[in-house]
């Protein structure tokens, strides 16, 4: 259970034993159903590397009647931004639950895509027991950037014709790990829009997903 009821969960995992990390995968605005093929690239990618990865929805049932009832961009807008705390700590919630799985190594990164990037930072900077923090074409949430004092390791990946987040969110995201002492990274994929990496067959999918990959491996599977 967690703040607003239960957290949908799906759970990717190699056939190792043994202690393993894990990632959590956050999903886009749109949910996980607009691209499920997406997400389980990256989740068969990382199990592929000896990383746990768990989708979930962070929505709750509340968000998603909300959400399905608002017309407009800004309303769509305004709700998420006084969401963002509520879905951080679900996020943690979860945490919570992966850590204390025998199997957990006691390492454990985020990933998020889009709001889902939001939200991962958000987690992250307000959760220390993550470990690694992973943005496709996201940002800060406004609202906490004042109030951020730590942030773990940062790979920040943006296209940099990206009309619905613009490249500027991620490279003040990228400045502020830097401006509290994190490793950040920005790649900027030229010519790319918005969800870039969901493409089927643009090399840039398959660049994305290992730079991701070898990310998480380097700052979870040591240390």
């Amino acid at each position: 259970m967690s703040v607003e009821g239960s957290i949908a969960l799906k759970r990717y995992s190699p056939e190792s034993t043994g202690k393993r990390p894990g990632v959590v995968v956050l999903h886009g605005a749109r949910g996980i159903e607009l691209k499920p093929r997406a997400y389980e690239r990256y989740a068969n990618a990382l199990t592929a590397a000896g990383i746990d990865a768990y989708l979930i929805r962070y929505y709750s049932y509340a968000d998603e009647q909300v959400l399905d009832k608002l017309s407009t961009q800004e309303e769509r807008e305004a709700y998420r931004t006084d969401r963002f705390d509520i879905w951080a700590d679900r996020v943690s919630s979860a945490l919570t639950g992966i850590l204390e799985r025998p199997d957990s190594s006691g390492r454990v990164g985020l990933l998020g895509f889009s709001l889902g990037g939001y939200v991962a930072a958000a987690a992250a900077a307000r959760d220390d027991r993550v470990s690694a923090l992973a943005v496709l074409y996201g940002g800060m949430p406004n609202k906490m950037v004042s109030r951020v004092k730590r942030l773990p390791p940062l790979l920040e990946l943006h296209g940099d014709a990206d009309h619905n987040v613009p490249l500027a969110q991620g490279e003040a995201l990228v400045k502020l790990a830097k401006s509290v002492g994190a490793q950040a990274e920005q790649v900027v994929y030229p010519g790319k829009d918005h969800g870039f990496d969901f493409s089927d067959n643009d090399p840039a999918t398959t660049d994305a997903i290992d730079r991701v990959v070898r990310f998480f491996r380097s700052d979870l599977q040591t240390g």
